[in-house]
Parts: C-alpha cells; structure tokens; sequence
C-alpha cells in the first residue's frame, strides 16, 4: 500500500475578500487513507476544498507551502487524471438544459457541456454510460440536468468527477439536502469508492454521514484544524460537544454513529 503524500500544507493562510478563513494549516494527506473533514458551519471547510481544487489561493510566505501530489507548481490538466473534486460550485454550473450522458461525458474535455469541436471517442461514451450504470443513473441518461432530484444530481456529479478515474475524491458536504434515501444510496456508493482503492475526503457537518471506512477524522473550526485522529478517539461526545460548542452524545450501530443532544 502507498504512503504517498497527496496533499501537503504547511503554515497555510487563506483570505476570502477582505477576510481570512484558514489560518496556520499544517496538514498532510496520504493516499489510500480516507479522511473526514468535520466541523460545524463557518468553519472553513469549503474553503479548503477550493484550496484542495485551486479555485482559492493561499497567501504567498517564505515558510509556507502548498503542494499538490508532491508538487509546488500544478497543471490543472494533469491534476484532473489524479483528482476529483464534488462541490456544490460545480452543481450550480450543470446547465438545466443539458442531458446527464452529455454532462459526464463532457468532463473529459474539462467543460459541462459539449462544444463543436469537442468529439468523444466511442471508448469516452462507453466508459460514460458504464459509470452512470455503476450509480444507478443508466435509466435517466438522455433526461435534463434541469429535472433532476438533489440526490440524482449529487451522483452526477460524482460520475462526471470519476471519468478520468482519479485517486482521490473529494466531496463538499455531500448529504447536502439529501432525503434519506438518497443519503443511504450515497454513503453506499462512498463505502465501495473506498473499498475499491479510491482515496475518499468527505468534507461534512454531519457526523452520521461518517462511513466505516473512514481512518482518519480532522476537526476544523474557524479556519483552524483543532484535531485530528482515528474516528474511535475523535468521534465521542466530550470531543464533538467541544467542537460543535453544544452538549452531545453519540450512539454507534455497524459503525456508523448518530449525535443526540446531551
């Protein structure tokens, strides 16, 4: 199994505007360790993500770095055949007129939907439909982006991100709006990602959104990491209440667990 280190922050600063939202990020990810962002709105967790997916960029510092894969310098390109990215940015850029086959099959060329020029092979359109076979979306291929549920549209958008079968997959608050079936279909889907080799971040408020594979749990809370360990240590009440600034107890069935008031 490799140890590579995919993501490597040291003193990492981040500003929004005229407003910091990370600060002093000192922080290493591993491939083949699936990890969960965790921590309460506001937090800074999708501002991670969009450091992660280089939508945001962290203040210049000689002590400071960012490095992708080993690397200072990244060709957005390159970085889409090793990372995945699931955002709600990307959701909101899914033109509703658009058919869900178009919509995976565009990613191969970087877009949302296909240009002129843009020709997909016929491997390109097979390996489209087979992934939209893989999460159950196979039957509503040729229907608009525009009619899809909350659910549908989160496993698109998941396919779109694994058409260049990347290592890594990061997903922003993924349950987002999810009723419980959808939630239950997704969390499936994340459970075989990671059984399968791929190297899962789930970035989420929602500790019972956390699947058993999950190795490694980091706490974030205004813009800082505040913890960070195995889902056994971090996942108990005395820790969750601390970060969430609320009384909580937490109840674990088939590993998974569920946040009760305190």
């Amino acid at each position: 199994m490799t140890t590579e280190t995919w993501l490597d922050l040291r003193n990492v600063e981040a500003w929004l505007g005229d407003r910091p939202v990370l600060h002093d990020l000192n922080l290493q990810l591993k491939l083949r360790q699936s990890t969960t962002v965790l921590g309460p709105n506001g937090a800074g967790k999708s501002s991670l993500v969009k450091l992660i997916d280089r939508s945001l960029y962290p203040i210049v510092r000689a002590d400071a770095h960012l490095r992708l894969f080993g690397s200072d310098t990244v060709n957005l390109w390159a970085l889409r055949n090793r990372l995945g990215v699931v955002s709600s940015d990307m959701e909101q850029r899914l033109h509703p007129k658009t058919t869900v086959e178009e919509a995976v099959v565009s990613n191969f060329f970087g877009a949302t939907r296909l240009g002129r020029d843009q020709k997909p092979s016929a491997r390109q359109w097979e390996q489209a439909r087979d992934l939209l076979d893989q999460l159950h979306l196979h039957s509503i291929r040729e229907r608009c982006c525009g009619e899809l549920s909350d659910g549908q549209r989160r496993r698109l958008l998941i396919v779109r991100a694994l058409v260049h079968q990347p290592e890594v997959l990061v997903l922003d608050e993924p349950s987002r709006a999810l009723d419980l079936q959808a939630c239950h279909q997704l969390l499936a889907i994340l459970r075989r990602l990671i059984q399968a080799g791929t190297t899962v971040v789930q970035v989420t408020h929602r500790v019972d959104t956390i699947v058993p594979e999950m190795e490694r749990v980091l706490f974030l809370a205004q813009g800082r990491l505040v913890g960070d360990g195995s889902p056994r240590e971090m996942l108990r009440p005395a820790e969750l209440s601390e970060l969430f600034n609320t009384p909580l107890n937490v109840v674990e069935a088939h590993g998974f667990r569920q946040v009760l008031p305190g």
